[in-house]
């Protein structure tokens, strides 16, 4: 596998990305179409999420099936605090976070210390272990989940679906740009030469252990904000959002997107909620097509899509990140 640390757009292809999606509100509404701001803020928060992944997935090689943990974690965390009368945005979401990250430090000291198939089963187990204990806690909605009466209360008007969008949209940037600065940093290099050969990289001296779990904490915290902000969107927590499916599917948005490219998990992530609501709309057989057609781009462009967007010439005297 290739590095990939210098995927990066240009400044004028970002500022006119964020343009468009600032103006996406008014312009939704203008057109009478005040449903696509509820599902812009759904593709934002599932760009964050997939994004989390592929920092342990395609930057660190961490195959993981138990994402959906912390995803899930974080929305039942915001949906017990405000079952308790605690909506604050302010104590919810950091403590989401908190939990996210520590819930990912302790599967990650047991996981980490294995490899290849183990660790995905391995994964996989505590990710049926924490859904399981959701779905016993009757007292929080069992099987039916939690539903949240109203979102949690930051200061501003969150019931409105374009202060929503707002708000998802200002900590999704704020977030990928500190994702991007830590990929290139040491700590990028680092988890990228352990993906490449951790053997090497533990033999001339690096803490792989500390590394991998230090990836894997930030992922889980990544991840449970964005089940935070999900729970808002969706006025509920549900065992779904554990299962061991909501992580494949995270898994797919990242293999279409690109593994191991910085946009990778955005572009995937948009693109199968997009197809999904498109297919949808027209047919009843939406998920064969879906299927299809996913299959389609892992075929032809197994990459992802990010190598197709993202493909730029190189410069002899700058840094190639980028894949062929």
């Amino acid at each position: 596998m290739h590095s990939t640390l210098h995927h990066r757009l240009s400044g004028p292809w970002i500022a006119a990305l964020l343009i468009a999606l600032l103006a996406f509100p008014p312009v939704a509404a203008w057109f009478g179409q005040e449903f696509y701001i509820s599902f812009g803020s759904r593709l934002i928060i599932f760009a964050l999420v997939a994004s989390s992944l592929n920092l342990i997935l395609g930057f660190g090689g961490m195959v993981s099936l138990g994402h959906a943990a912390y995803f899930g974690a974080g929305a039942y965390v915001v949906a017990i605090l405000m079952y308790h009368d605690l909506p604050s945005a302010w104590l919810s979401w950091p403590a989401a976070v908190l939990v996210g990250a520590v819930l990912a430090f302790l599967i990650g000291l047991v996981c980490l210390r294995t490899r290849g198939v183990y660790f995905i089963m391995i994964t996989l187990a505590f990710a049926q272990m924490t859904y399981y204990i959701f779905v016993s806690l009757r007292s929080y909605g069992g099987d039916d989940g939690l539903a949240i009466m109203q979102r949690s209360q930051l200061g501003i008007d969150l019931s409105s679906d374009t202060v929503f969008y707002y708000v998802c949209l200002a900590l999704t940037v704020a977030v990928l740009f500190l994702m991007h600065r830590l990929v290139n940093a040491r700590f990028g290099r680092v988890l990228q030469g352990i993906r490449e050969n951790e053997t090497r990289m533990q033999a001339i001296g690096y803490p792989v252990f500390r590394f991998k779990l230090a990836a894997f904490v930030i992922a889980g915290a990544i991840a449970a904000l964005g089940g935070a902000l999900f729970a808002n969107q969706n006025y509920m927590a549900s065992p779904s959002q554990l299962h061991w499916m909501q992580s494949g599917t995270l898994m797919v948005m990242v293999l279409v997107g690109g593994l191991g490219y910085f946009f990778g998990g955005v572009i995937g992530a948009v693109t199968l909620l997009v197809l999904e609501e498109i297919l949808m709309a027209y047919t009843t057989h939406w998920a064969f097509i879906l299927g299809f057609v996913l299959l389609a781009i892992v075929l032809f462009l197994p990459n992802g899509l990010a190598s197709l967007a993202l493909r730029r010439p190189r410069r002899a005297d700058a840094p190639t990140g980028d894949k062929p």
